[in-house]
């Protein structure tokens, strides 16, 4: 549970944190020689492209972030419920696709110092030249496996860790924001 912390000398939060608790996560992972025709049938059915590497593409409400060799997240925002059935069903034999929907927490993080918060805790070069609106990262953060989005020129970041370690995040979150004062946003 995250508690809003006062800025120093009373002014904006430096971190602004939301839940976005109505996504629909899974992760696809395709069979060995068919990434380019899984790309081909996702596209088809969804509108959404599949990035190459370690990068986020968006269709409507519906987003792919690329997490490792031939495997990524996919997310809608909303929506009927079954994204992962509807993906098995649109992508089969193309593909292996797990629901992950109750197994992460995501959370919205913007604010003049996410990147100065985010810094105390993972070790990847989070200047805009070096990851910028579209980049993707599988990492960790204070010791926690995560996976990190940028959305924007904000900077908005969104970061995904598995249910039972978001405590703990939202934890050194508001440790580590204390000096920027820290802000909990209903969304």
């Amino acid at each position: 549970m995250l508690h809003a912390s006062a800025p120093p000398e009373g002014g904006i939060p430096g971190l602004v944190v939301s839940a976005r608790p109505e996504r629909q996560l899974a992760i696809a992972i395709a069979r060995k020689g068919k990434r380019a025709e899984l790309a081909q049938r996702l596209r088809q059915a969804t509108g959404l492209a599949l990035p190459e590497g370690p990068h986020r593409t968006t269709a409507g409400r519906m987003t792919a972030l690329g997490t490792g060799p031939r495997s990524w997240l996919v997310m809608e925002e909303g929506g009927e419920p079954g994204l992962a059935d509807r993906l098995a069903e649109a992508l089969s034999p193309l593909a292996a696709v797990s629901d992950q929907s109750d197994g992460y927490a995501v959370l919205r993080l913007t604010g003049a110092h996410v990147r100065d918060v985010l810094a105390k805790g993972i070790a990847l070069d989070l200047h805009p030249r070096a990851f910028g609106p579209g980049s993707a990262a599988v990492t960790n953060c204070a010791h926690l496996g995560v996976t990190l989005w940028q959305i924007d020129e904000a900077p908005t970041f969104e970061l995904a860790v598995f249910r039972s370690y978001a405590g703990s995040l939202a934890h050194w979150l508001g440790e580590s924001a204390a000096e920027f004062g820290l802000g909990v946003a209903a969304e």
